[in-house]
């Protein structure tokens, strides 16, 4: 990182990002590494103070930010949503898309202020966004309010970098280029007592073109599959309804252990454990295999909802994308999921304007959506990343373009999310309620099986518990329903 003066003072706690070291790929075995106890000088250095945590981005930066809301509840630390009244700001980072990273720095610039008006709080970068060697040199270069940045590797260190914080009065940037161990039992902070992230692996080997994650998360790593059933079981003797298994490609799970065990064998463990529902989160084609397939179509508490990226249905542009299939091949995987799921619920992830990307071969995206019906679709304008391989191809195509096509596909998905709710229309289905409306206070709000927003009236003691809903206003985005019968009045026919 030529571009820092190694005098500069904040170096004295500076250990810089790599994105040459961050590309390599080491047969280095993984270590599993116990969650140290917090150092007793740290132990209660937060009693009577209070923390706010922001986070951007995916599932897996909001249990990275239950993870450092549990170790800062270890250290006596109490939450709050106000920045006046915090202590410690940390804002917990995704470096997929610029808007993103803009809107970081945007909060950084406003904070300043309060920053010198209240010198003790302590503001810090951690996440995706600080394993990018760009982001730490322009925090250093225009950011010096900001008191303490740290990466995805080391967030089990929050309490060492946090103590440099506070008793060494210097910017403290600890950012590990190397992959990263795993570490268990770390703290957590779950929200509602109702759903629960588990992590089942981290990091990502699939190097698309145009993704900065295998850079920012490194290597695939899975943790052991005992870990993960434990911890599926104490949320399930805790009372959770609903675990979401997190990974950047859960249908790589299992590649790296010395086991012949994968994401197939996971799931057919885990829907023997007595937790009503279980997703996960995301998929990459290229590994969604035959017996992934076979166990999922077993169902019980395996939700019937897919979320399966295939960002172009143009095979070029996904050559040039590095995905490692072709349209054919995905078409060919969707068929086999409705063959082995007919009510599959899938959604995608869908990427346009490409570098090179032509009309023609947007509309093989279009005609993909077209032939697969999905249920809904998150789609962007291709984002240069720094540092990819994608971000040195020429991209020649203007703007305007590019969102008239992301227009056009959004049209073109409305049209058919509406066409699929529509199908639910007058049917009963099983609703988790998961809380109040936000909009209106009288209704309460829930997930289907095939994870639909479902909105109906009802009183809040329903809040936690499986509800039947009637489907009598299809929507868009969501289903407007009607409460049929709870789970009280269920057992009671039952018995």
């Amino acid at each position: 990182m030529s571009n820092i003066d190694i005098n500069n003072k904040y170096t004295k706690y500076f250990i810089p990002p790599n994105i040459q070291e961050a590309k390599k790929r080491g047969k280095q075995a993984v270590q599993i590494i116990d969650f140290e106890p917090i150092p007793e000088e740290m132990a209660n250095i937060g009693k009577g103070k209070y923390y706010l945590i922001r986070t951007y981005g995916c599932q897996m930066n909001s249990h990275d930010s239950e993870t450092m809301a549990g170790i800062l509840e270890h250290m006596g630390y109490q939450p709050t949503d106000e920045e006046n009244v915090a202590d410690i700001i940390l804002f917990n980072t995704c470096a997929v898309r610029e808007n993103a990273e803009d809107k970081v720095f945007g909060e950084l610039g406003r904070l300043k202020h309060l920053k010198l008006e209240k010198p003790h709080i302590i503001l810090g970068v951690a996440g995706c966004m600080p394993q990018e060697e760009k982001v730490v040199n322009k925090i250093l270069q225009s950011y010096q309010h900001v008191d303490l940045i740290f990466g995805t590797h080391n967030i089990h260190r929050l309490p060492i970098l946090l103590r440099d914080a506070l008793f060494n009065k210097e910017m403290v940037v600890e950012v590990w280029s190397k992959e990263g161990d795993i570490i268990e039992n770390m703290p957590k902070v779950r929200q509602d007592g109702l759903k629960a992230w588990v992590n089942i692996m981290y990091g990502c080997d699939k190097f698309c073109t145009y993704c900065i994650v295998p850079y920012t998360r490194g290597k695939e790593r899975s943790r052991r599959p005992e870990d993960i059933i434990a911890e599926v079981r104490e949320l399930a003797r805790q009372g959770y309804k609903e675990v979401t298994l997190l990974g950047q490609n859960v249908n790589a799970y299992g590649n790296d252990l010395d086991i012949d065990y994968g994401f197939a064998d996971l799931l057919d463990d885990l829907r023997k454990i007595d937790i009503p529902r279980i997703r996960f989160t995301t998929s990459h084609p290229k590994d969604f295999d035959d017996r992934l397939i076979e166990v999922l179509a077993n169902r019980g508490n395996l939700m019937e909802h897919i979320h399966l990226p295939f960002q172009s249905g143009n095979t070029d542009i996904l050559k040039k994308m590095a995905r490692k299939y072709t349209r054919e091949e995905y078409l060919e995987l969707v068929k086999k999921i409705k063959k082995a799921i007919p009510d599959v619920v899938l959604t995608t992830d869908i990427i346009v304007g490409f570098p090179g990307e032509t009309e023609e071969q947007f509309q093989d995206t279009l005609s993909l959506v077209k032939e697969v019906g999905f249920d809904s679709a998150y789609t962007f304008i291709y984002s240069p990343r720094e540092g990819t391989p994608a971000a040195s191809m020429k991209d020649d195509i203007p703007e305007d373009v590019k969102k008239e096509r992301l227009q056009r596909l959004m049209d073109l998905q409305n049209q058919i999310s509406r066409k699929k709710n529509e199908q639910l229309r007058n049917q009963v289905v099983e609703v988790l309620v998961e809380g109040i409306s936000k909009t209106n206070s009288e209704v309460l709000s829930g997930r289907t099986r095939g994870n639909k927003l479902v909105n109906f009236k009802g009183d809040p003691s329903l809040i936690g518990q499986f509800v039947q809903v009637k489907i009598i206003e299809p929507q868009t985005w969501t289903l407007k329903g009607e409460l049929v019968s709870t789970q009280e009045e269920l057992l009671d026919v039952a018995n």
